[in-house]
C-alpha cells in the first residue's frame, strides 16, 4: 500500500510531533527523576500536557512508555558495562 501525498504529509507531521513530545518528556523526566522515572511518575507529570498538545490518549501513553523504555535500556547498558568503565568519557556522556 502506498499512502497518498496528503497521508504522507499527515504521517510526517505526526511523527515529528511525537518525537518532539518524547524529547520534551525525557528532558523533564530526567530532570525530575534521573534515569529512574517510572511510567506512573511520568504519566502524572506529562499526560495532560501531551493531550493539550493535541496528541490522542493512546499516542500520549506510547510517548511516555517509549521514554521509560529508553531509560530502562540505558540503565541496563550502563550496568552491564556496555558504555565503558565508570568515569569513561562515553559512559559519562550517556
Amino acid at each position: 500500500m502506498l499512502p497518498t501525498p496528503e497521508q504522507v504529509s499527515a504521517l510526517e507531521t505526526t511523527l515529528h510531533a511525537v518525537n518532539k513530545a518524547a524529547n520534551d518528556v525525557s528532558r523533564a523526566g530526567f530532570g525530575a527523576h534521573g534515569l529512574k522515572g517510572s511510567v506512573k511518575q511520568l504519566r502524572s507529570l506529562h499526560y495532560a500536557g501531551l493531550k493539550d498538545r493535541g496528541l490522542g490518549a493512546q499516542a500520549a501513553q506510547h510517548v511516555i512508555k517509549r521514554v521509560v523504555d529508553a531509560y530502562t535500556t540505558l540503565r541496563g547498558n550502563i550496568r552491564n558495562g556496555n558504555l565503558g568503565k565508570p568515569g569513561s568519557k562515553r559512559r559519562v556522556q550517556a
